[in-house]
């Protein structure tokens, strides 16, 4: 159950979605009783807004026929931002559980103006994304703003999480922030179970609730991009990879992504450090990088360049 002043927007926009509904489907919706219900039509008949009873077999209340709420004021560039927003969460798989970003599209083409809402559903039928899109993995909104709102608070997080190995575990976490990558959530948290900084896929956490103890601060200076970026390039996979670029760290940075790899000073040079699946995609991604290098580990990786280079002279001619 939300607040007053949210189930009375949550039923004025139940009211205007529906032509007609009933008592008993309002107070489930808002999961408070028929006393409650009658009282918030009360308020929004106060308010001037038309709210109409009616009686007998398929009654239940309505918005009087004709009656809208006035346009909501955005300017044509405001417009186009507001959509352009949403259009681009859901292409790069940022939409929240539920599909937030289809159902706030359509409240929006609904309080527009009309000739306005005409030119945004242009825009939405005519627009194209040179890159795919992104396959995410949904999160509640309920979950991110709880975490948002714990974090700006300094508040710790209990919630079950679901490791990759499918293994679940109730967590005390300090949250630090809250990070955005290839479509999907991430926190950056102290877990006090472990007495370490972890990262979390926030699409595996569940039943998560704010408690009333301080979070623990975070490290001088700490980044949540830039850690959840580091944890990421630090994921588990079979092969452990050392080489080192010849190139100047600030511009192995701008070649190599920092979710991908570590990259640290190695003399005048840069040492790369990742961990990976396939031997065969990292001698593709060091032919890329378009410099020299030196092979520290594994010794496998020699042969999987060696191959590379021997399929490229052979399609050369």
């Amino acid at each position: 159950m939300g607040s007053p002043t949210s189930n009375l927007l949550e039923l004025l926009e139940l009211l205007q979605a529906r032509p007609v509904v009933t008592g008993r489907e309002i107070a489930d919706r808002l999961g408070v009783d028929t006393r409650t219900v009658r009282r918030y039509l009360t308020v929004l008949q106060e308010l001037g807004i038309p709210v109409e009873g009616q009686r007998g077999v398929g009654g239940g209340y309505r918005m009087r026929p004709g009656y809208r709420l006035p346009p909501l004021m955005l300017g044509n560039d405001e417009a186009v931002v507001v959509v352009l927003g949403l259009l681009a969460a859901r292409r790069l798989g940022l939409d929240t559980a539920g599909e937030a970003a289809e159902g706030a599209l359509e409240k929006i083409h609904r309080v527009l103006p009309s000739e306005l809402r005409r030119r945004v559903e242009a825009l939405e039928r005519t627009l194209g994304f040179t890159a795919g899109p992104t396959s995410g993995a949904p999160v509640p909104g309920e979950t991110v703003l709880l975490l948002a709102d714990a974090v700006r608070r300094g508040r710790r997080v209990r919630a079950t999480y679901r490791s990759y190995a499918g293994e679940t575990s109730r967590r005390d976490l300090s949250p630090l922030g809250l990070v955005v990558h290839a479509g999907r959530w991430y926190l950056a948290a102290h877990d006090h179970g472990r007495d370490d900084l972890r990262t979390f896929r926030i699409d595996r956490m569940t039943r998560a609730s704010v408690g009333d103890a301080d979070a623990v601060p975070a490290p001088d200076g700490f980044d949540p991009v830039a850690y959840v970026s580091a944890s990421l390039a630090r994921v588990p996979w079979t092969w452990e990879v050392e080489v080192v670029l010849d190139l100047p760290l600030e511009r192995a940075a701008e070649r190599v992504p920092a979710t991908l790899a570590e990259l640290s000073p190695f003399d005048d040079r840069t040492l790369l450090r990742v961990r990976v699946e396939s031997l065969d995609w990292t001698a593709s991604l060091l032919a890329g990088l378009g410099c020299g290098f030196e092979i520290r580990a594994p010794d496998e990786l020699r042969a999987s360049v060696r191959d590379l280079g021997a399929r490229l002279a052979a399609a050369a001619g």
